[in-house]
């Protein structure tokens, strides 16, 4: 899931398309055998809403913009099993996306 995260953050450019921006995290999920088990988009929008623009899924159109806060959310959820999500909000910038969030991409295990 780091590994699905971290090229979708790098993919996370001004004019980058929505669609190839989910694509770079779920390309590698569904190589690793569970594409299947990552049934939501990769991130959306952050603002006054919980959920806007720009929305990052396999069926989504748009492009990004400098300066926009998004999530780089990938998860897989195995039924009956468990399952593993990385959550981060970052900055779109020209240079390479500004990651806001702080935490630890260590494994926790709650």
């Amino acid at each position: 899931m780091l590994r699905a995260q971290l090229a979708a953050i790098a993919a996370a450019r001004p004019g980058a398309g929505t669609k190839d921006v989910d694509a770079a995290a779920r390309d590698l999920i569904a190589d690793a055998g569970h594409g299947e088990a990552f049934t939501h988009g990769l991130g959306h929008g952050v603002g006054l809403e919980i959920h806007e623009a720009p929305l990052m899924g396999y069926d989504k159109t748009g492009k990004l913009m400098d300066r926009v806060p998004i999530t780089a959310e990938p998860g897989v959820y195995l039924a009956g099993r468990g399952g593993v999500r990385i959550e981060d909000t970052l900055v779109v910038r020209p240079g390479g996306p500004e990651l806001l969030t702080t935490t630890t991409k260590d494994l926790l295990v709650l």
